[in-house]
């Protein structure tokens, strides 16, 4: 664990369910404009394989397969039954489109496991592609490549269903409790722009960790995406879902594929991306997978 009080002083369906008044809109699945500047996937069709990013391509890391990357445990709503090659939750449905658009069937995929830190470190990475809620900045940007994006959410917070965090209605109300949140994450980006607490704050290296610390009241509140958040208070029944940041006050982040720095697969990763988001299938996964999240308050 990482003690933050500098990051964290200087700014920074759920199982109750919450008031629907004073709400932003549901996060869309693909913010508007594409972070890279890409060929225009509209002339191809929904099914039709990427040109020149495929088996016999020589873009991949080894030729003829696919290696995707993501951390471990592969959590739910992204992953299910913690088995990313399954093609089920968001991301893991996301990963198996992606793969078929570049023309690479399941049995030509792998995946391996790398941690979220060392995803986006900069480096020779043993991956065609990294997928774990990866939030496109201009920072990462440095050290790799990033595909269209793919989600945009807003970050929330978890509190014990006891708790006074529990009863905050406002960013004011959160000052003087601790905030918690996994380490490298954007989550602590957004609660140090957001929250001008009182108390250090503490990165953990994982999202399990950190609900540990939750449980053991080590931390009074939890900071996570807003599905993520969802699918703890689902979880857990001892803890609630307070609230989302308001995208007025913290921009949604937008989740893109995380590749190697100046990758020969980049533009195709990104082709791909957006031809799935043209023809609906990124929303339509979205409503397969992801809780809806329309009626979650928004704390201001």
């Amino acid at each position: 664990m990482l003690t933050l009080t500098a990051v964290l002083a200087t700014g920074c369906t759920a199982s109750a369910p919450v008031e629907p008044s004073d709400t932003d809109p549901a996060p869309l699945s693909v913010p508007d404009p594409a972070p890279l500047s890409v060929p225009d996937p509209a002339s191809l069709s929904a099914s039709e394989p990427v040109a020149g990013c495929g088996p016999g391509s020589g873009a991949t890391k080894n030729d003829g397969s696919l290696t995707l990357a993501t951390d471990s445990p592969a959590y739910p709503p992204w992953f299910a039954s913690d088995d990313p090659a399954n093609g089920e939750g968001y991301e893991g449905a996301v990963a198996r489109q992606v793969a078929e658009r570049l023309g690479y069937d399941s049995d030509s995929v792998r995946f391996v496991v790398v941690p979220f830190a060392d995803a986006l470190a900069p480096g020779v990475k043993d991956f065609d592609f990294a997928i774990n809620q990866f939030t496109i900045s201009d920072d990462r940007r440095s050290a790799v490549d990033f595909s269209s994006p793919y989600y945009a959410v807003a970050q929330a917070v978890v509190a014990l269903r006891e708790s006074p965090a529990a009863e905050a209605r406002s960013t004011a109300d959160l000052v003087r409790f601790r905030l918690g949140a996994q380490e490298h994450s954007t989550s602590l980006g957004t609660a140090a722009a957001t929250v001008q607490t009182e108390l250090p704050g503490t990165a953990y290296a994982t999202n399990d960790d950190a609900k540990e610390a939750l449980l053991a009241g080590e931390i009074d509140a939890l900071v996570v995406d807003l599905p993520t958040g969802l699918q703890i208070s689902e979880e857990l029944s001892e803890t609630v879902m307070v609230g989302q940041f308001s995208r007025s006050t913290a921009a949604p982040d937008r989740f893109g594929l995380v590749l190697e720095k100046d990758s020969p697969m980049t533009t195709c990763v990104s082709i791909a991306v957006e031809t799935l988001y043209d023809s609906g299938v990124l929303d339509a996964l979205a409503g397969t997978w992801i809780t809806d999240t329309a009626g979650v308050r928004v704390l201001d």
